[in-house]
């Protein structure tokens, strides 16, 4: 997300746990919070926040929104909303082309991928388990 809406001119804040300060930096983002050590709520005015956590960091996160603003959650229905502004629950509803174009992405070098751990089918259930924490995204290859 954060290399797509930097393409396209966004000024992107990552946050985060102090180990991720890097990863989101290499992706794109032009400034960092670290949520257990800076404070949240300096940022300031924003227009849009994707949030994927949800609970009382989406909550803190809709109190930064400007008026007309939009939260973006993909964790559930909104639980907190801007004081101005909007909430969505974001469904991803993918089609082939737009596939089609992150791959060509991809390919082109236009978009990093973050892949940290491929499995089988059959241990998809123990890849979405771990005993450890994986960095990045899990694939499971359905094909040999």
């Amino acid at each position: 997300m954060t290399q797509l809406t930097r393409e396209f001119g966004a000024y992107v804040i990552g946050t985060g746990r102090a180990a991720d300060r890097h990863r989101a930096l290499d992706f794109g983002a032009t400034e960092f919070v670290d949520l257990d050590n800076d404070t949240l709520e300096d940022i300031g005015g924003v227009d849009l926040v994707f949030d994927v956590i949800g609970g009382d960091i989406q909550k803190r996160s809709a109190r930064l929104i400007r008026p007309g603003g939009t939260l973006v959650t993909v964790v559930g229905p909104p639980e907190a909303r801007p004081a101005h502004g909007q909430a969505i629950d974001f469904v991803v509803e993918s089609n082939r082309a737009q596939l089609g174009e992150i791959v060509q992405r991809v390919r082109d070098g236009r978009l990093r991928t973050n892949i940290g751990n491929v499995a089988a089918l059959d241990d998809a259930v123990a890849a979405f388990n771990p005993t450890e924490r994986v960095k990045g995204k899990t694939i499971i290859r359905v094909r040999p």
